[in-house]
């Protein structure tokens, strides 16, 4: 006969991330709406740098996926964990020390990307010194969850457990491989992937970090939370193994849909399709076991919000994993890529999957780490409807708006030409939609509002302060199973009580996808063909391209020009990977707010052309939103800045050794001289040195490596 002894939880750490995770979702969604209001209302910056567009978008994206769901994660896998494991997380100054170095982080993305410290790597923009600190708070959460694991009180591992395990292992080998980069400066660095490698490389990550962070963890909470708040068993073990294996292993395959119909190998591309396409085979498996351990229990659903959030969460989960499979078919994908539609695809899964699995969880969470009852039962209610509202107000519009501009893009008139030449055309056709896309986010704003102050209400009317949950621990662990599983799943059964194996095969079957695509990339040359025509930046190109990464104009503009007919008639040849060797970060973008430029200087533009476009776009091109970068003009070129992106740029191959300490700086002074007199000579007024010719230095040397060989080119 065994006795008992207490032991406590340390519920403080679930506690501490949950506020967190309120406090900076709701800075994330006022970031959202500001930069969906400068879509209609580009002057709302003020011709502030670090007010601009460019400038604030990566603030919203990495606020709502590293502060607002990444603080709400780690509060669940801390809370969770330990009741899965009978033990207490393993290290409490860990668990502390994860906490706010997480929130450090937080705060100095908030300080550097509005100043313009930024890598240029979608999901991943913050520079060096900020990526080392994410990987040690990363690796200390690890230990600890790892720790816990190992140590737990329990023998086998619930199927949470499993997903958490995947979410440490791949984002710490997902971040430490795209983050490696040439250090240039304290907050600036060079990617060691350059061109065609350095896309497979970015969206290997970006792709599995909305697999790996935004996707396995919340999947971990969603087995874990939802049965506890329907009280009622998981619908199916059997279809929790299927679905846990399978997607981990196929999700990492599936990178390069990001990059289709682009200068990647064929090959590639290929495997990224069919595995995405495979995708949805257990995706969907997930979905299904979630919605179907809620059967029998749809009275309590329509009377309970948090239930509510969690069914809608994982139906925006079904549509967004029904949607990316569609998305990543070739046909398809060269309609929806670079337009809203994509925007349309991502906001369901942000804030329908993430956003709403979060809502139900502090709503599930709060009342009990308080030990009362939630304050308003009602406001969480008009709070689901505000959500559920703003979704749809947000994403149908976006639907419309991306679908329209595929569809203009390659129209083609009765004479074979294209019918809307102008890119203009297509922006202002759909700013309508852009302004319900407003209403709708701001629709979903008001109802985290309403979150915010249930939630504090809540808080605040716990009649003693809030504490650790008690457990009882046997001294004599009983590890008896009630109920044993039998062929495929008793085996199954058996590799959940070994945590470290368990381990090693989850990292074996992340791992293989992205080996199989990355290694050969790196080593087979024939993957990337040179071509003789094109060469290194000069010092000021070079310094142009990175005022065009610091304020972030690629998240506007591509540089990719697509191998279809409506395409290259748009704007010239199709792009070739060779043309990429000697751009780091690549900036092939995601989005075309407006045309793309990788042949920019074959358009013949005046220099004069492209300073009054960068002034004042409105004036240059009536109808454009694109913001004002006037204050280019008064920031001027910095001599160190050159020498120690050129002496960095040395160690990656692009320039000969000593040219850092050699003629760099006179170079790149002669060429700005140059540019500033034949602007001059035009009429308009500019200093030599001023960083707004560095940029148009960079613009127009795009696509003059390979210039048409046409009279009109020349």
């Amino acid at each position: 006969m065994s006795s008992n002894v207490i032991d406590r939880y340390d519920d403080r750490i679930a506690r501490q991330f949950l506020w967190a995770s309120v406090v900076f979702g709701l800075v994330a969604m006022l970031g959202g709406l500001v930069v969906a209001c400068q879509m209609f209302l580009p002057g709302l910056g003020g011709g502030l740098e670090w007010l601009s567009f460019g400038r604030l978008r990566p603030v919203h994206t990495n606020a709502v996926i590293f502060a607002f769901v990444g603080n709400a994660m780690f509060a669940g896998i801390y809370h969770s964990t330990q009741r899965l494991c009978k033990r207490r997380m393993w290290n409490d100054g860990l668990s502390q020390f994860h906490f706010w170095t997480w929130q450090l982080i937080i705060v100095s993305a908030a300080v550097t990307l509005p100043l313009g410290f930024i890598s240029g790597k979608e999901y991943a923009e913050l520079e060096w010194p900020i990526d080392i600190a994410i990987a040690v708070s990363w690796v200390t959460f690890g230990v600890n969850l790892m720790g816990t694991i190992f140590k737990r009180r329990e023998k086998h591992m619930y199927v949470a457990l499993w997903f958490y395990i995947a979410t440490f292992v791949t984002v710490a080998l997902l971040h430490v491989v795209n983050s490696l980069a040439i250090p240039a400066g304290l907050f600036k660095s060079y990617s060691v992937f350059a061109g065609v490698q350095d896309a497979l490389v970015q969206w290997w990550y970006g792709h599995n970090a909305v697999a790996f962070f935004l996707t396995t963890p919340f999947l971990g909470l969603m087995y874990y939370y939802l049965p506890k708040a329907a009280n009622r068993p998981v619908y199916s073990y059997r279809l929790s193994i299927i679905h846990f294996w399978a997607l981990i292993f196929i999700y990492i395959w599936a990178g390069p849909h990001h990059l289709l119909n682009s200068s990647l190998p064929e090959w590639c591309q290929s495997l990224g399709m069919v595995f995405s396409v495979m995708l949805i085979a257990p995706s969907w498996g997930g979905m299904l076991n979630g919605l179907l351990t809620l059967r029998g229990a749809w009275d309590r659903v329509r009377n309970d919000p948090v239930l509510k959030f969690f069914v809608v969460a994982i139906t925006a989960y079904g549509m967004a994993t029904f949607e990316g499979p569609l998305m990543s078919i070739k046909a398809v994908n060269g309609l929806s890529h670079y337009t809203d539609w994509t925007v349309a695809h991502t906001h369901i899964a942000g804030m329908g999957w993430n956003g709403c699995m979060v809502f139900g969880m502090l709503y599930f969470l709060i009342p009990k780490l308080y030990r009362t009852q939630l304050h308003s039962k009602a406001a969480a209610e008009w709070h689901f409807w505000l959500a559920l509202l703003g979704i749809a107000v947000y994403a149908v519009p976006m639907y419309w708006a991306g679908i329209t501009q595929g569809l203009m893009w390659r129209q083609f008139d009765a004479n074979g030409m294209l019918a809307h030449p102008n890119f203009l055309e297509t922006v202002t056709q759909i700013v309508p939609m852009y302004v319900l896309r407003a209403i709708g986010g701001l629709l979903y704003f008001a109802g985290a509002v309403i979150m915010t102050w249930n939630l504090v209400k809540t808080a605040c009317s716990a009649k003693e302060a809030p504490c650790d949950e008690e457990f009882s621990v046997p001294v004599a662990h009983d590890a008896h199973d009630h109920a044993v599983p039998v062929g495929f799943m008793y085996r199954h059964r058996w590799l959940e009580g070994k945590a470290v194996l368990f381990t090693v095969l989850t990292v074996g079957a992340v791992a293989v996808g992205g080996a199989v695509q990355i290694i050969p990339m790196m080593l087979i040359k024939n993957n990337v063909p040179t071509i003789a025509e094109v060469k290194p930046y000069t010092a000021l190109e070079q310094y142009g391209r990175d005022v065009y990464v610091r304020d972030n104009c690629a998240v506007c503009h591509s540089q990719m020009v697509r191998p279809f007919r409506h395409e290259t008639e748009r704007y010239g040849e199709y792009s070739k990977s060779g043309e990429f060797i000697y751009d780091r970060p690549f900036l092939w973008g995601s989005k075309r707010i407006g045309p793309d430029l990788h042949r920019m200087a074959q358009r013949n533009l005046s220099n004069k052309w492209q300073l009054d476009h960068l002034v004042d776009p409105q004036a240059a091109s009536p109808g454009s939103i694109m913001p004002t970068y006037k204050y280019l003009l008064d920031k001027k070129i910095n001599a160190d800045i050159i020498r120690s992106s050129v002496n960095a740029l040395s160690k990656l191959g692009c320039y000969e050794k000593g040219y850092a300490k050699g003629a760099c700086v006179d170079d790149a002074m002669k060429q700005a001289k140059e540019i500033a007199e034949n602007i001059r000579k035009d009429g308009s007024k500019v200093e030599d040195d001023s960083e707004m010719i560095a940029l148009i230095a960079y613009l127009q040397r795009l696509g003059r490596d390979i210039m048409p060989k046409t009279p009109a080119a020349k």
